[in-house]
């Protein structure tokens, strides 16, 4: 599929509000039931008030691929399976998910009963369609449904890979096997709509029916200014409201969000603004989360760079890797907003091991360091001047010096930052190949599994592979991965994957971005999920 989409544009520290993990609570909480009003028996009725931005496009879930729509479509409705805060899969709306032998069909039953806040029921024509509607209209996240047979590599065209078979069962036939897909399904992009919805699309948009834990209340979606969310008593599933509802409050900026929080004017803030790293523990006392996010940072090093190609450049990368001190910089320059990788994935993705054999080159080691680079300098001694290439509009400045220091005080070469006035003009070189230096990269998880982090950046062709890498071994492993017959067996296949990676080291991992957000004291249970959103259902509040 192509996901170039997800390299990370935005400022540094912006990225905090991008993705995120657990906060404090129980991600596996469920409902015990719910009344007449859709909320969960025995919970509070207040509402929640939470900060968000103006959706860009109306509300259907194929044709939003930011922030602002994707928060309310993942409280408004609900998918076949459903992430919990540790980024884990469940089922939801499905009963169960079976594939083939080799992962090519996927078999999809539906549990009975589900409605749409319309009182219609969820059936298998309902994902079918919305599926079918997105690809034929090219919508925003049709590449979501570039596996699915039928699609061009865009994911638009006639899905003839779906198939319903009865009223709760539908098949999805694949273009090649992926035994992750069923971990894919979570994704907006695969939520159903309501047969209404399918023949209005423009009322659909303005005023959703939708199949989650929330509705948007009649006439709720105050344009630029907020969307107010009751719970949906259709609902049945395990995140049902365990409160009043959510006001969803468009900021123009953290800032002013920030001090409403202080105030107790708003109730949970899911980014916090860089001003306040200094001080919110403080501010807060205890209510804040800063944890790993499903955000990978690095830099890349082309091959074709002289001095690192071969046997040469191979103890060269080791080399780098050793000299950077990535435990002080994420402390001073980033205020502990950042966690040094021990890996090319995210802490918050299901199957995430911190010790893969070979991640000991992520450690700090100076003499390491300079004994692989002595070594290096046998085959062919160092000339020149080493830089990593950045945007200057978004934040970078600060790191790369730290990092260039770092490598330029242990290895004794000059080591710089190369800035570019924007990103778009550093990616045009990059995705060109004709960039002269190494250059800042990052990667933003579209779902919470690990092929997502691997496949893309490092496969042989792949669209986002960036350096050009391509290694027999590694592709073999990918193929591998996706043909095996459970997630857990993929995963350690892809263990074995990542060893080839570190000792390659395509990329130089960096640090894993953090999800920075706090509450006020009128709340309780609040708990921030994989991709920064706090968990509002189980959020509580008194009236």
């Amino acid at each position: 599929m192509n996901l170039k989409r997800t390299w990370l544009a935005v400022p540094a520290v912006f990225a905090l509000g991008l993705a995120a993990c657990s906060g404090g609570g129980d991600a596996n909480s469920s409902a015990s039931g719910s009344n007449a009003s859709g909320v969960a028996a025995g919970s509070s009725t207040g509402i929640i008030s939470t900060n968000g931005s103006e959706p860009q496009n109306p509300l259907i879930p194929a044709n939003t691929n930011e922030t602002g729509g994707g928060k309310i479509l993942d409280a408004i409705f609900a998918g076949l399976v459903y992430y919990d805060a540790s980024g884990a899969t469940h089922m939801d709306m499905a009963e169960s998910i079976e594939p083939n032998e080799d992962s090519t069909v996927w078999t999809v039953k539906l549990k009975e009963g589900q409605k749409f806040s319309d009182g219609s029921e969820v059936k298998a024509h309902n994902f079918v369609d919305a599926w079918k509607k997105g690809a034929s209209e090219a919508m925003l996240s049709s590449y979501f449904y570039e596996p699915i047979a039928g699609s061009d590599d865009e994911g638009a065209g006639d899905l003839t890979g779906l198939e319903v078979v009865d009223d709760y069962t539908f098949t999805i036939t694949l273009k090649a096997p992926a035994a992750d897909f069923s971990q894919r399904l979570g994704y907006t992009a695969y939520f159903p709509l309501p047969d209404s919805t399918l023949e209005d699309m423009e009322t659909g948009g303005e005023q959703p029916i939708g199949n989650g834990p929330y509705m948007v209340a009649e006439g709720g979606w105050e344009h630029n200014a907020q969307i107010h969310l009751i719970p949906n008593p259709e609902y049945k599933g395990d995140n049902v409201a365990k409160n009043g509802g959510v006001d969803v409050i468009f900021y123009s900026s953290l800032d002013a969000a920030y001090q409403d929080l202080l105030s107790g004017n708003l109730d949970v803030l899911d980014a916090l603004p860089d001003s306040a790293f200094a001080t919110y523990e403080a501010d807060l006392s205890g209510r804040a989360v800063n944890q790993p996010a499903a955000i990978f940072q690095s830099f890349a090093i082309p091959f074709a760079l002289e001095h690192f190609s071969g046997e040469e450049g191979n103890l060269r990368r080791q080399a780098i890797s050793y000299a950077i001190d990535r435990d002080t910089i994420t402390d001073t320059i980033f205020s502990g907003t950042r966690t040094p990788t021990k890996d090319f994935t995210s802490p918050v993705v299901d199957g995430y091991n911190d010790s893969v054999p070979g991640s000991e080159v992520l450690t700090y080691n100076a003499d390491k360091a300079k004994e692989l680079w002595a070594k290096a300098d046998a085959i062919s001694p160092w000339s020149g001047t080493f830089s990593i290439a950045y945007n200057s509009d978004g934040g970078h400045q600060a790191w790369v010096d730290a990092v260039t220091n770092s490598i330029k005080n242990t290895l004794g070469i000059d080591a710089v930052g190369a800035p570019y006035p924007d990103f778009k003009s550093l990616r045009t070189e990059v995705t060109n190949h004709t960039i002269t230096s190494a250059f800042r990269t990052g990667w933003q998880a579209d779902y919470p599994g690990k092929y997502n982090f691997l496949a893309p950046l490092y496969g042989t062709g792949a669209g986002s592979n960036d350096t050009e890498y391509s290694s027999a071994d590694f592709d073999a492993l990918l193929k591998k991965a996706s043909s095996a017959t459970s997630t857990e067996e993929s995963n350690k296949i892809l263990d074995q994957a990542q060893e080839i990676l570190f000792k390659d080291l395509p990329v130089i991992p960096l640090w894993y971005a953090n999800v920075v957000g706090g509450w006020s004291e009128n709340v309780d249970k609040v708990v921030f999920n994989w991709k920064s959103v706090p968990i509002y259902n189980e959020i509580t509040k008194a009236e």
